[in-house]
């Protein structure tokens, strides 16, 4: 059974990130690598969006998951 990705809620099978989040060996990526392409796909799926909403929408949306809802930038910017 699926369960969502604890860094960005994809859907996946096992483990608890998925293949997006994580770095050659498994690990969590640092979170401004995760925060930068987050935010590239946000305004790659809506180009109308601008990079500051971008931004803001992906801290918000960061703070709903288990991964980064703690982090300190998350924290300052939700």
């Amino acid at each position: 059974m699926s369960h969502p990705c604890q860094s960005c809620g994809m859907a996946i099978d096992d483990g608890i990130y998925c293949p997006h989040c994580v770095d050659a060996d498994g690990r969590l990526q640092d979170f401004e690598v995760r925060f930068r392409r987050m935010v590239g796909w946000a305004t790659h799926e809506n180009p109308s969006l601008s990079r500051e909403q971008a931004e803001r929408e992906t801290l918000a949306y960061m703070a709903r998951m288990p991964a980064w809802r703690d982090h300190p930038r998350v924290v300052a910017g939700a």
